[in-house]
Parts: structure tokens; sequence; C-alpha cells
């Protein structure tokens, strides 16, 4: 199994295996906290080989700055299999749609993706305040 994306984003579909995703980031501004984020969505696409067939149980959890759970852990399932022996690889997205994100303090928060206790992947994200003398660059700069 490989993960090929993971990244969050402003929304995101799964059209019949089709991803579709608009507005990756990594940061959010704030002028106060605790800020609520409307609307995003995590994104993660994984790619499989006939080794892998089989239901894959993951656990995604958001931990916050310092290192505690920040929201209950999501728990999607994967099936994976294969239609014929002529296919060497399918794949399978996981979208989160996180409706009305809570975010308490300023910080680096980690979405972590784990299988049988094995972290896979994280995805960090920073959250600061918004500086105004910034705006102009980007929330990145």
């Amino acid at each position: 199994m490989t993960v090929q994306l993971a990244t969050l984003c402003d929304s995101a579909s799964d059209y019949s295996g089709k991803l579709c995703l608009l507005g990756a980031f990594d940061t959010l501004c704030a002028r106060e906290f605790p800020v609520v984020h409307p609307h995003c969505s995590l994104v993660i696409r994984l790619m499989f080989e006939p080794l892998d067939t089989g239901r894959h149980q993951f656990i995604i959890r958001c931990m916050d700055p310092g290192g505690q759970e920040c929201l209950p852990p999501f728990d999607p399932v994967v099936d994976v299999s294969f239609p014929s022996n002529f296919v060497p690889f399918v794949t399978r997205n996981i979208v989160l749609n996180l409706q009305r994100l809570r975010i308490e303090r300023q910080g680096v928060y980690r979405w972590v993706l784990e299988l049988a206790g094995n972290v896979l992947f994280t995805i960090p994200l920073r959250v600061t305040l918004f500086d105004e003398s910034r705006s102009a660059i980007g929330p990145a700069g």
C-alpha cells in the first residue's frame, strides 16, 4: 500500500474513484482563538497492490500542538479487491468533510493516519494569528 496523496483542502469529492479536490492548504490564519473553520476536507488517496487484498481498518486522529487528540478519531474502512489478475493496482480515496472545525489555539496540528497501530502518514496544519503586515503575500509567507 502506498499513500499517493494526503492533504487538507477547501472541498473534495470522490466520483466513482475519481478524486476531485479544490484549494489544498496547510495554513489557517485567525484573528482570535478559539476559531471555527466553517468547512474543509481531509483527503487521502491510497494505492493498493494485489498483496493488499482484503479489508483495511484505518484510524485518523487529529492531534493538537501539545500532542493530545482534539477530535474524536475517524475510523474509515477500505475494502480492496481486484477485478482480474491483469490489474496491477487499484486506488481508493478517503474523503472526510469536516464541518465547523473548532480550533482552540495557534500552533501545529497534525492529522495522523494509522493502520494496525502503525503511523502511515501525518498531515500538518499550521494555525496562526492573522498578521495584517503579511496579508499581501498570503498565509504561507
